[in-house]
């Protein structure tokens, strides 16, 4: 699955300031569920922190990847948050995390969603390329740093 189409320009949040890791969860949860219509942000952020409770998603250098399976969908969805200043993430380098990536995929998927996982920590472990994220203001610009990146990677 190409990562391109997991994204709309509508579930990418570019915002200043997030109090808390529960708050920035809630932010994506709220976002998917505008998509997805089948779940409430509620269910959604459930899942986002029961997946928290056994580690922390945060991948290091800022960088999060909050994710779950979840029953009763048909496809995979994205949504990121990027803030200007990162929350308290407990990841492993106890950096703040300032960009997330969260991630829903059907129960069912589960080698999809580990090959996602693989390649998403891949692409987010680059530090010229977050820079380039971390240099977007608005939801257009990052979608196409995203887009030119994964584009050239493929060729």
């Amino acid at each position: 699955m190409n990562i391109n189409d997991l994204l709309a320009t509508d579930r990418i949040i570019c915002q200043p300031n997030t109090s808390s890791k529960k708050k920035a969860l809630e932010i994506l949860s709220e976002r998917l569920a505008n998509h997805l219509g089948s779940r409430t942000p509620t269910e959604i952020f459930d899942a986002l922190i029961a997946r928290e409770r056994l580690g922390s998603t945060g991948l290091g250098h800022g960088v999060a990847i909050p994710h779950s399976r979840m029953p009763g969908m048909d496809t995979t969805i994205a949504a990121i948050l990027k803030l200007d200043q990162g929350v308290d993430y407990d990841s492993p380098d106890s950096q703040p995390v300032d960009f997330m990536f969260a991630l829903l995929v059907p129960e069912e998927a589960t080698e999809e969603h580990l090959q996602l996982l693989a390649r998403l920590a891949e692409l987010f472990s680059d530090h010229q390329f977050m820079q380039a994220i971390r240099s977007e203001t608005d939801p257009q610009g990052l979608q196409l740093t995203l887009s030119r990146r994964i584009t050239h990677r493929a060729a």
